[in-house]
């Protein structure tokens, strides 16, 4: 795993090769970041599916419940096929996009 900080998130990436391992990986670590916004760079699973990226919605919803953002990074999927639990973005620009929304709904209180 390789994480990068920037100044409104964290970046990690799965530097081996199974996204099942990896989910499992850092949901077991999940509270190591606990105060952080975290963008998880999936781009190199162009051909993940969507039951493999559903490893990844417990983790999502614990650190989302902690009032922080969990947002993937892949292209793999269409938004349609994306059930709503799970924010998955092609870019990073969207990813910071949609953290910096997000901040704003938590300091309005919603």
């Amino acid at each position: 795993m390789k994480i990068e900080k920037k100044e409104k998130y964290t970046l990690i990436k799965d530097e081996k090769d199974n996204l099942a391992n990896f989910a499992g990986y850092l949901t077991g670590r999940i509270e190591e970041f606990k105060d952080q916004n975290l963008v998880i760079d999936l781009l190199k699973y162009d051909e993940a599916e969507l039951t493999d990226l559903l490893n990844f919605l417990e983790v999502s919803v614990i650190h989302r419940r902690k009032k922080r953002s969990f947002v993937m990074l892949n292209i793999s999927l269409s938004t349609s096929e994306i059930p709503n639990e799970l924010l998955i973005v092609p870019t990073l620009q969207e990813a910071e996009d949609i953290i910096a929304m997000e901040e704003i709904e938590r300091d309005l209180g919603f």
